[in-house]
């Protein structure tokens, strides 16, 4: 009940944010959209990136997990499963759940949409538009910066959900829409990440992993990222 509620408050003000939005419409809308587009995109692959090679928590069994070899829907596993994450808080939970998808990427797609996006909703997304009401609500905002953090909104919401969606096949309609005018990556796109776990963080549209692909190989190269943070250690 309390999921539905934070959900309905957070469609609600998404609606006035629209409504502020097309109450100072401009040709700068469009630019704005796509910038907001385009940040989320690259918020994604920052995500990403800072998810996949962040080392995971030591001596509370993730290795086991990841490296468990019999039935995942075993009693063994399940209370392995659950002991280990009692131990964790809400970030380190993210953290292997970005790890463990690696060798099983179907399992993402198999996840409800809630599972995917509610941790994103609830902690970032639903306050920075409840932000953007308040601030609607005091200043003139201009409807093409509404725009533009809408977009940034909408993407970064659903940013998980999307990465999903790259690992099944069956998917809504609107999704096969957007890949083909470009708004979302391909499933053949996200291929080049996952073949070498060291380019194309990015999920969404995939328009931003030209900049941020320099940025993992400095860093990279310079020890900040460092392969032992890929897999669960002991």
């Amino acid at each position: 009940m309390r999921m539905r509620l934070i959900l309905f408050l957070f469609l609600l003000s998404g609606a006035g944010n629209v409504g502020f939005m097309l109450g100072d419409m401009s040709w700068w809308v469009i630019p704005a959209l796509i910038a907001g587009w385009y940040a989320a995109d690259m918020l994604s692959g920052i995500v990403h990136m800072t998810m996949d090679y962040f080392p995971a928590r030591l001596h509370v069994g993730l290795d086991r997990l990841y490296f468990y070899e019999g039935s995942r829907e075993s009693d063994e596993y399940q209370g392995m499963f659950r002991a280990s994450m009692k131990q964790l808080n809400p970030f380190e939970k993210l953290v292997y759940d970005f790890k463990n998808h690696h060798p099983r990427p179907a399992a993402l797609g198999r996840r409800t949409m809630w599972r995917q996006i509610g941790s994103t909703v609830i902690a970032g997304s639903f306050p920075l538009s409840l932000l953007l009401n308040i601030a609607c609500l005091i200043w003139p905002v201009p409807g093409w910066l509404v725009a533009g953090t809408i977009s940034l909104l909408i993407g970064g919401t659903f940013a998980q959900y999307f990465h999903g969606t790259l690992h099944r096949q069956d998917n809504p309609w609107i999704i096969n829409a957007m890949r083909r005018v470009g708004l979302l990556m391909t499933p053949e796109a996200h291929q080049l990440h996952h073949d070498t776990l060291q380019r194309d963080f990015a999920t969404n549209s995939g328009w931003s992993n030209a900049l941020l692909n320099p940025v993992f190989r400095f860093a990279y190269k310079r020890g900040w990222l460092q392969d032992e943070g890929l897999e669960p250690q002991g």
